[in-house]
């Protein structure tokens, strides 16, 4: 029997094992079929005996397939996605320290906007989003790469709880409901990489024929000069007329959107420590929110704090770090350095005026009150009779 008849037979029952794969026959009338038991009839064929067939039947190269990326079509619409990176840059040259341009560009228009500072930061990203958005509207997706400030893997926590990890910037995007959609390559978010290079060129020197020295004096001739210019230049009218951003939110519902969110636990004596500091919750209409409850720490842009429970904002008080006792340090330093000296916690003892001496006090008053009215309305106790003489 030739290899050219061998063939025939074996393509004919790789044809015959597919359709049991489909589930349009079953083996055993796939075993008739190829002539064989059923047992023959759960074939497993080696990956060399099939690579030996694939090429007699020259369905099989030695030579590797280059593959070519196809440019991603642009979105049809403005405002259906916008495409956010920073880039690092000397733009001031060196007149000025390097920084960080924070580059917006719209998928469909290749409308865009720009802000530059030192660091690409949550505040220098988060800043320019907003921007973008009391401009134009708040966008439907938002097109970044996979930097922990905008996308980040769940810790063993999250994925053990089956839980989607979450940035501040994406718990901002999600307040919005902008869809924050992480690029696999750099080739992925080519508009905003082409226009790295273009403002490379051009703003760099624009920048050096003005003389600016600052970020904060480029960012002004941004929004002045440079970006209206750039936008008549480069950009370009969308594949459909419909404008896809939704209305921007009020001054107050961005201010409350646009901060960074911190989960604490509530200490047993109503303090909640964030980043070495240390709140005293203070009493909500005579009731404090319970111990060892969560409560969410609000940052805003310029450091403003708000403490909320449950969605309702808490009163308090910025109190001192408890202090430790002198020598503690430095006897858990001795213990550390193996000097046989063991480190002694001593107990925090509260200050007079702390909320639980106010409440020992008027638990104190309150039994002292029912021991009082008690001691009034009860019965005359009986004399014993004296002895005559």
């Amino acid at each position: 029997m030739g290899r050219t008849e061998m063939s025939k037979r074996e393509l004919g029952r790789v044809e015959v094992l597919a359709r049991v794969r489909s589930k349009q026959l079953r083996v055993v009338d796939a075993a008739q079929l190829m002539r064989v038991s059923y047992r023959q009839a759960k074939l497993q064929v080696d990956a060399e005996t099939l690579r030996r067939w694939m090429l007699a039947e020259g369905l099989w190269s030695r030579q590797r397939k280059r593959r070519h990326r196809r440019r991603r079509e642009r979105k049809e619409h403005f405002g259906e996605m916008v495409q956010m990176d920073g880039s690092f840059h000397h733009w001031l040259e060196e007149r000025g320290p390097e920084g960080c341009l924070i580059d917006l560009v719209d998928d469909a228009t290749s409308t865009t906007r720009a802000h530059v500072g030192e660091q690409e930061t949550i505040w220098a990203v988060a800043d320019a989003l907003r921007a973008w958005i009391e401009r134009y509207g708040v966008p439907l997706a938002l097109y970044v790469d996979w930097k922990n400030l905008y996308r980040r893997p769940a810790t063993p926590g999250e994925r053990l709880r089956g839980e989607e990890p979450i940035t501040q910037l994406g718990r901002m995007c999600a307040k919005l409901g902008i869809e924050v959609i992480a690029a696999n390559s750099p080739q992925a978010k080519g508009r905003v990489e082409r226009q790295h290079g273009t403002h490379q060129d051009r703003l760099v020197k624009k920048l050096r024929r003005k003389q600016i020295t600052s970020h904060a004096q480029a960012n002004v001739y941004l929004e002045t000069e440079y970006l209206p210019e750039h936008n008549r230049r480069f950009a370009r009218a969308a594949a459909r007329p419909e404008d896809y951003h939704r209305r921007a939110p009020s001054a107050a519902a961005l201010h409350r959107i646009f901060r960074l969110e911190t989960e604490r636990t509530i200490s047993n004596d109503w303090v909640v420590r964030y980043q070495s500091r240390f709140f005293q919750l203070q009493p909500q209409s005579r009731r404090y929110a319970p111990a060892q409850g969560k409560v969410v720490i609000c940052e805003g842009r310029h450091g403003s704090i708000a403490i909320e429970y449950r969605g309702r904002e808490l009163r308090w008080e910025e109190i001192s770090p408890p202090a430790r006792p002198s020598g503690q340090t430095a006897t858990a330093r001795d213990a550390k350095q193996g000097g046989g000296v063991s480190a002694v916690k001593r107990p925090w003892v509260p200050p007079a005026d702390h909320p639980w001496r106010e409440a020992a006090r008027r638990g104190m008053e309150r039994r002292e009150r029912r021991a009082s009215r008690e001691a009034t309305v009860a019965p005359p106790s009986l004399a014993l009779p004296s002895a005559s003489p």
